[in-house]
């Protein structure tokens, strides 16, 4: 394809994307679950800090979780980071103290591997409080199921641009060839925001090395403004929660833009079980991001984008809050869905009813 041709593509995505009809509010589907709070036993004397990171181990049934040691910043902590429950909430082990920031994302791989995102270096005020907050950030660290570092992606305490460095990285996730995909840049739906502000998908090969970036920042189709989720379905296809966007987009793992649905709002987090259930969770609609969609989390098919099932956020004034109810989420082989919370701080477990 010529540069013209390929512009002129590109332009014509952008307009069709443009010109697609509004998406009407989705929030009467049913809800068939019932809440379990006070899920997670943590040890004496600890408590739960912000959370966004959830994910379920390949035994279907054990929960994976990276929280902000009892805070929503783990600069100063020596805590262990990186939780492992059993369903019960029985804490089973736990490793990663003192080597994060801000842990963000986590993504458990078929071999039982933990990967955790940091999305941030520690801030000047910070720095000046915890020295030994220095050199950490901006990186994702692949752990074996026991806790030993088998790979680091991008320069501790630097943002920067692959193939030596990320910038803010939210999430996480691997293929089934070990190809990982990072979504990278947190920045990208804050006002102050444009073209040279970081909103990318990096793609690795198994070992880590360099393949590609994968978009950039933007309202059209493969473009992002903070892409805070990611997940594959069993196709391959590779599924963005393009939140300061309010939609899913959805490429194959050659990055090229697929489909684009809006019918699952604004997407903080997602997950995709084994049977296609696709479980998306918006933490941050209000009247001025997302008018007239509620937050909760939204239940459908990878498949067809059909959303059959919403459990409505507990925050009754979302306007007050600038986030509330989940912003990760997963579910175990057994249908339970497991939502980590960033402002209510914590895991809630809901079953069916």
């Amino acid at each position: 394809m010529t540069r013209l041709a390929a512009t002129l593509a590109a332009s014509f995505l952008s307009l069709a994307a443009a010109l697609q009809p509004a998406v009407e509010p989705i929030n009467d589907r049913p809800n068939p679950y019932r809440a379990i709070d006070g899920w997670g036993e943590l040890p004496p004397g600890r408590t739960w800090g912000s959370t966004s990171a959830v994910d379920i181990d390949p035994d279907g049934r054990s929960v994976w979780v990276a929280e902000r040691c009892g805070a929503n910043s783990c600069a100063g902590s020596d805590l262990p980071v990186v939780l492992k429950f059993d369903s019960s909430g029985k804490l089973l082990k736990s490793f990663g103290g003192g080597m994060f920031i801000f842990p963000h994302g986590i993504h458990v791989d078929r071999e039982g591997n933990v990967w955790v995102t940091d999305a941030r270096a520690a801030t000047p005020q910070e720095l000046e409080k915890f020295p030994s907050a220095a050199g950490k950030g901006h990186v994702v660290v692949k752990f074996s199921p026991e806790g030993k570092v088998l790979l680091t992606l991008g320069r501790p305490g630097v943002a920067g641009d692959p193939p030596e460095a990320l910038n803010e990285p939210c999430d996480v996730v691997t293929a089934p060839n070990g190809d990982i995909f990072v979504a990278d840049g947190h920045s990208g739906q804050n006002a102050n925001a444009g073209p040279t502000t970081v909103s990318r998908i990096v793609q690795y090969s198994k070992d880590g090395t360099f393949r590609r970036v994968i978009g950039r920042w933007g309202r059209g189709p493969g473009e992002f403004r903070t892409p805070h989720g990611i997940a594959l379905d069993d196709r391959g296809r590779l599924f963005v929660a393009d939140r300061g966007n309010n939609r899913l987009q959805i490429l194959d793992t050659e990055g090229r833009f697929q489909a684009e649905w809006r019918q699952f709002s604004r997407l903080s987090g997602i997950y995709i079980d084994r049977r296609g259930v696709l479980y998306g969770t918006d933490s941050e609609s209000n009247s001025r991001t997302n008018p007239g969609w509620k937050r909760g989390i939204r239940i459908g098919s990878a498949s067809t984008g059909e959303v059959t099932a919403f459990i409505p956020d507990p925050e009754p004034n979302p306007d007050r809050a600038a986030t509330s109810g989940a912003e990760g989420v997963a579910a175990d082989i057994d249908g339970n869905i497991y939502a980590a919370q960033v402002g209510p701080r914590g895991i809630r477990k809901y079953v069916r009813q």
